[in-house]
């Protein structure tokens, strides 16, 4: 199994971006999706470090239509595995006392992709 990591390195005038490491001899081209309330967010975009296999750019804007009250949190997957990679979560409006409910949103959004991965588990092993 390919070890990956994700981590966030900065986010500056509305763009997330962070650095993907993918272990291995030979990593394959990763494939990724950033989703909000399940909906993908478009734009995203993957640029290998010339320099270092195996390291990605990884950025996407955040959309305006994503900002309102409360907690925002963004999903990172790969499409292969359907593996978390890594989260984002804006906090806007009143100040939340010791973040708990990014934490909460962040359960909610681990939950719903568990759910559809037993889901799809259960088709395909009846069918």
């Amino acid at each position: 199994m390919v070890e990956t990591t994700l981590t966030h390195t900065r986010t500056s005038e509305g763009v997330w971006e962070g650095l993907l490491v993918m272990g291995g001899d030979t990593p394959p081209v990763p494939e990724l999706k950033v989703t909000h309330l399940e909906k993908p967010i478009p734009e995203v975009s993957l640029t290998e470090n010339p320099e270092k296999g195996g390291e990605w750019v990884l950025s996407f804007p955040i959309p305006v239509e994503c900002l309102s009250d409360g907690v925002q949190t963004f999903l990172i997957t790969d499409t292969r595995s359907g593996a978390r990679l890594g989260s984002y979560t804006i906090v806007t409006g009143m100040a939340l006392e010791d973040d708990f409910r990014a934490e909460v949103d962040l359960l909610r959004a681990e939950l719903d992709m568990l759910k559809r991965a037993f889901r799809r588990h259960c088709l395909e092993t009846v069918g």
